[in-house]
């Protein structure tokens, strides 16, 4: 316990001995204030100047006012001649106090002074230096303006904040100090695998000696790839909590503006400031921004700003000392666009891999998120994970936060089940449009279209088990099937796909079967069914006819890099092959389920009835249905008017 104490003790006075900013920052005066006292300077100044304006006369003017008695006191000096006005002068002047005179005092200089003593006024020989005070009023302002300007760009080149300029070469990270860090492997669930990888980055950043003793040299560059909202950047910062460490954290388009190297000298701002402050952990979050790959086409050449940016990182990188304690972390969902250079052993070689969650992740992360919120003891959170496949954390924890303000809004003292629910279909389809008046026909196409989907779901085996039915409108689809995997899936078969194809075709055949007309609410599922078809034949290889060959080329670099679109890599006889093939397929599955539905005519045309009626169904509801049972539960309407007798009986005064 004493070590760890003096470790701790040691850690800190490392960090305040290099000013390690553990307080609140402090900000200081940038030049822009200074620039805004110039200016008020300069307003006072002609201000003062205007009120106290000098009149330049002429000499035959001067001796006019001298006669009629308008001049207070003179002042003659070697080459002209400075007077005030008294009060009747400065009414016939509109209110000139000052004047001077230009005149020759080898010509005019006795009869000067004849007529300033015949006249009574006060007058002197000057024996100051007018042009010298005249010098100094006009250059103030000059001399004013260059010392804004000196203390607003050295200020700039040595690092200050709050510059116009030159603050542009300067980093905008945000710096999180380890005080500041609180977030821990506790508050990371879901990927295990990547938290055991990145252990041993901790464990340098704690103790760097221990990996020093046997020569190895740790992975400066760590780069965490995944989908959207998976906890990268959480497991970045986690990883800063656990090691006790600061954490620099910018995004990749922060390096980038309209500036010419402005990026490249960003980056070497925030590598500069992440060694005074080592051991520390810098994240680049998003870094395809400029981590893409280096091309020679006319899309982008060796002088784009984006390039020279991306090399400055490969040489900050290349430049660490094996004392040097920074870890350099970048995050990205678009890895296969990055640069070879960025990723080659010595820069970012350890690739950790964030997926989606699997289902015991799922479980994981809603039980992180649900110890923030009230759960009703009858939650089944391992429900809600089986029926969250291809959910990432981001998604699960919008799930938790809708379902708590909706448990809220409905004045509930716990989140129950129906809430968190409701909360899923709302995150992945959208808000249930309770209040939309349908026409009749339209909620009956919709109610047989729906229940084809949901016969085929219930009755084929090889498709994940339904969940639920539904016709209220939700987001843009009038009507919605649910399923509920049994278990994630990372491999396809072919059974598989093809009952899928099937589910996607029952909506549409039924409305053939029982409307005696088709409708566009099967364009979603078309399009389903025509994807997994076009995977099938083009990807995964299960075409007899054309064999194991894969014909799905890759073309989104060559469209990225060169704007042109990619070529096919088959000819236009084998093009024909593969759309006769998906037409067959797609046609296999339709002729299938349409078996399967003239089979059970009157097992969908109560599940209809019963949607029409109820409007949402249940997996056990359904069963019901099928083994030819009846269901006994209050409708839509039963509810309302119970509601409504309830809210009355509440409030006997309202009508």
């Amino acid at each position: 316990m004493a070590d760890n104490k003096n470790k701790s003790r040691g850690t800190k006075k490392r960090f305040e001995n290099k000013n390690f900013p553990g307080k609140a920052p402090v900000y200081q005066r940038g030049p822009f204030n200074l620039l805004l006292l110039g200016i008020v300077i300069l307003t006072v100044m002609v201000l003062l100047n205007q009120w106290q304006r000098v009149e330049t006369v002429r000499y035959d003017e001067f001796l006019a006012h001298l006669k009629a008695g308008e001049i207070e006191e003179v002042m003659v000096g070697n080459t002209e001649i400075n007077g005030k006005f008294n009060q009747k002068g400065m009414d016939n002047q509109k209110g000139v106090k000052s004047f001077v005179v230009d005149y020759k005092p080898e010509v005019v200089r006795d009869q000067l002074t004849t007529e300033l003593n015949e006249s009574g006024v006060k007058w002197s020989f000057s024996k100051e230096h007018i042009w010298l005070q005249n010098l100094l009023f006009t250059m103030l302002p000059l001399v004013l303006v260059g010392v804004l300007l000196y203390l607003m760009f050295a200020r700039n080149m040595r690092g200050g904040g709050g510059g116009m300029l030159m603050s542009f070469g300067r980093s905008k990270h945000r710096l999180h100090d380890k005080e500041r860090v609180k977030i821990t492997f506790e508050d990371v669930a879901g990927i295990e695998e990547a938290k055991e990888e990145v252990a041993e980055i901790i464990e340098f950043l704690r103790n760097p000696k221990k990996f020093q003793r046997l020569g190895g040299r740790i992975p400066r560059g760590v780069l965490l790839i995944g989908p959207p909202g998976c906890g990268k950047t959480l497991l970045a910062k986690a990883i800063a909590g656990e090691a006790d460490v600061p954490f620099f954290s910018i995004s990749g388009s922060d390096f980038v503006e309209m500036f010419v190297g402005v990026g490249a000298s960003r980056v070497r701002d925030l590598f500069k400031q992440a060694k005074d402050n080592s051991p520390c952990i810098i994240f680049l979050d998003e870094i395809d921004a400029v981590g893409r790959r280096r091309s020679a086409s006319f899309a982008g050449g060796g002088h784009d700003e984006r390039e020279q940016t991306l090399n400055a990182i490969l040489v900050e990188m290349d430049g660490f000392d094996t004392d040097d304690q920074v870890i350099v972390m970048a995050a990205t969902n678009r890895s296969d666009i990055l640069d070879s250079a960025l990723t080659r052993p010595g820069r970012f070689d350890r690739q950790v891999v964030v997926p989606l969650p699997d289902l015991k992740g799922r479980l994981e992360i809603l039980g992180v998120h649900a110890k923030k919120i009230k759960l009703s003891p009858g939650t089944d959170l391992e429900r809600l994970a089986r029926g969250t496949p291809m959910f990432s954390g981001a998604d699960l924890a919008a799930i938790i936060n809708e379902a708590a303000l909706a448990a809220t809004m409905a004045n509930k003292d716990f989140v129950e089940m129906a809430d968190l629910e409701e909360a899923r279909d709302k995150v992945r389809w959208g808000r249930a449009k309770k209040s939309r008046v349908i026409d009749q026909k339209e909620k009956e196409i919709t109610a047989y279209h729906e229940a084809g989907h949901t016969l085929v779901q219930s009755m084929l085996k090889d498709a994940d088990p339904l969940h639920k039915v539904s016709i209220i409108p939700r987001g843009p689809m009038g009507g919605a099937t649910f399923a509920l995997p049994e278990r994630d899936r990372t491999l396809f078969t072919k059974k598989y796909c093809m009952a899928l194809m099937q589910v996607c075709f029952g909506g549409r055949i039924s409305e053939e079967i029982f409307c005696d007309d088709i409708s566009s609410g099967a364009q979603s599922d078309i399009q389903q069914a025509t994807r997994i078809a076009k995977q099938m034949v083009l990807t995964w290889g299960m075409s007899e006819q054309l064999g194991r060959i894969s014909y799905d080329s890759d073309s989104s670099l060559q469209e990225a890099y060169y704007m042109m679109p990619g070529e096919k890599d088959y000819s236009d006889k084998t093009a024909e092959t593969i759309d006769s093939e998906v037409k067959r397929i797609t046609d296999e599955a339709y002729h299938k389920a349409r078996e399967l539905i003239e089979l059970n005519k009157d097992k969908l045309e109560q599940i209809a009835k019963a949607l029409l009626k109820y409007e949402t169904l249940d997996a056990e509801e359904v069963n019901t249905i099928i083994q030819g049972g009846v269901l006994d539960k209050p409708t839509v309407s039963d509810l309302l008017a119970a509601e409504h007798a309830k809210s009355k009986a509440e409030n006997p005064g309202k009508q």
